[in-house]
């Protein structure tokens, strides 16, 4: 009976990630490649935060613990309690766990450049984009672009970014990712 909790625990944060676009892409454009020195957030933050992706009339929940500070990024995922991926960057490598029925299409790195759209400085991402790329803000909502052409919207309820909720609508990807946090 173990089992078949931790399949379905597992099946569940599988599914919401590949639908929030974390999943390797084999049509379209790749994904922006986003990868901002933990420092450059300016802040430490340790917030638990629940998850729900919202993708092609299906919905999806999942918690999940981030920790930043000037050294390094760190998330664990949780379906139903159990911990089903982690992973820490440290601002040059990339290091991930996951469950070994976590589908190899789902990707730390996706997952890293969601969070770090999401929370880091509009300055330092717009200091970092490729050619093509432009982000904007404007009060409590972010416009990320590409060749003029609106990739993802963020809105949030409040600041600092990591408090509260924020909204972040892909519509490259075609997903919505809501992001309830609360400080620890």
């Amino acid at each position: 009976m173990r089992s078949l909790s931790s399949f379905k625990a597992v099946a569940l944060f599988a599914a919401a990630l590949a639908v929030t676009g974390c999943a390797t892409r084999t049509e379209g454009p790749a994904r922006l490649g986003l990868r901002l020195a933990p420092a450059a957030l300016g802040e430490t933050i340790s917030v638990q935060q629940h998850l729900t992706v919202q993708r092609a009339g299906n919905t999806n929940d999942l918690d999940a613990a981030l920790e930043v500070d000037a050294d390094k990024v760190s998330l664990v995922g949780l379906a139903l309690g159990m911990r089903v991926l982690s992973l820490e960057y440290d601002g040059r490598e990339l290091t991930e766990w996951r469950h070994a029925m976590l589908p190899a299409q789902v990707r730390a790195a996706d997952v890293l450049e969601d969070v770090q759209l999401t929370l880091w400085p509009v300055a330092e991402i717009a200091r970092v984009l490729p050619a093509g790329w432009t982000i904007s803000e404007e009060g409590l909502r972010r416009t990320l672009k590409l060749n003029g052409e609106v990739v993802a919207t963020i809105q949030y309820s409040g600041l600092p970014r990591w408090q509260g909720t924020a909204v972040l609508d892909n519509q490259r990807y075609q997903y919505k990712l809501t992001i309830v946090s609360a400080s620890e």
